[in-house]
Formats: C-alpha cells, structure tokens, sequence
C-alpha cells in the first residue's frame, strides 16, 4: 500500500505543475504506467531520502545485533540511548582484555580491514608512528577505570593511510565490566 500512496503523492506534485491541457494529453500515457511498482515521474522524490533510510536501517541492524550480545552476556547498559546519543561509522566490541570480538561493515569501510582480520586481534593493530603515546596512555587509564570517555586517536588505514579517528568507548558491564563498546568515527 504504501508504494501506491508514494506514487499517487509524487503523481500529485507533478499534475499540479501542469494545466488541463498537458493533464489531458498525459491521461493516456498514466494509465499505461499504473503497472508500474514506481513511475519514473517521481524517482528523484524517492531518491532524495533513500541513502538516509538506508543508514538508517543498517543502524537498525547493529543495534540489534549488539542487544543480541547484551542478552548473551548480561549487560545493563541502555544501548538504544548509547545508539542515540553517538554518530558512528564503526562499531567495535572487544572483551575486557581489548580482544575484538565484533566489527560492523563500516569498521571495514572505514579502515579496509575485513571483518575476519580484525576478530580476536586487539585495536593496537590499527596504530602507528604518528599515534601519540599520550593519547594510548589515556585510553589505557579510562579503560582501567571503566567509565566511559572519548578520545581523537591517529590510526592507519590497511593502505597505511593515517586518519584522526574520534573514537567514544563505554565499558559494557552486568555485576562487573565484561567487555567495551567503541563507537568510531573518522574526523578531520
């Protein structure tokens, strides 16, 4: 149903624009067309919000399946406001002892290392020569402390390509902190 409603909208904005006489004379052709899943009169207005419910759903997706992981382990954090509350482009979660466990596509995207390279590695293997040792020590101290906090990091690319990386990590806890969520965005 919601298809035809798209489509009478769209159909609707483009008749207005027109006088009784090109109405009339595209009567035809429209009727013709009515088979159609989606006429091509409105494809820019279908367009213009499909890339946005695309991330949308894919967000949709990880969040389901990070509470997939919340129930297998137990966490009491609120992952739908921790989903809200941080814009991302990866998703990585390790255990306690920073062994990823899980990536989303965009951690791929964002850096070209697959998904099965990166599981059981630590986050390290994304550092290099212009990463600041200040800024791995602090890392290392709020870890330690399990409270949440961010950080801007220099990584490497698997081309080697460094990149300011804002990363935002939460410790993920039920009775005490099992592993940490880190929500990764490339900044300038």
């Amino acid at each position: 149903m919601k298809n035809n409603f798209d489509d009478m909208m769209c159909l609707d904005i483009y008749l207005s624009n027109e006088t009784n006489e090109e109405n009339e004379s595209l009567k035809h052709n429209l009727e013709a067309s009515k088979s159609r899943p989606m006429p091509l009169l409105c494809w820019d207005i279908f367009m213009e919000g499909y890339h946005e419910r695309l991330i949308n759903a894919k967000k949709e997706m990880e969040l389901k399946e990070v509470l997939s992981f919340a129930k297998k382990f137990n966490w009491k954090n609120d992952l739908n406001l921790a989903f809200s509350e941080n814009d991302y482009e990866a998703l990585i979660i390790t255990d306690k002892h920073q062994n990823i466990i899980w990536v989303n596509d965009g951690f791929t995207t964002m850096t070209g290392y697959s998904k099965k390279f990166a599981i059981n590695k630590t986050p390290k293997f994304l550092q290099g020569e212009g990463t600041s040792l200040e800024i791995k020590s602090r890392i290392k101290e709020n870890i330690i402390k399990n409270k949440p906090f961010k950080e801007v990091i220099v990584n490497y690319k698997k081309d080697k390509t460094p990149y300011n990386c804002e990363v935002k990590i939460i410790p993920l806890f039920g009775e005490n902190t099992t592993h940490f969520i880190a929500f990764e965005k490339q900044v300038v």
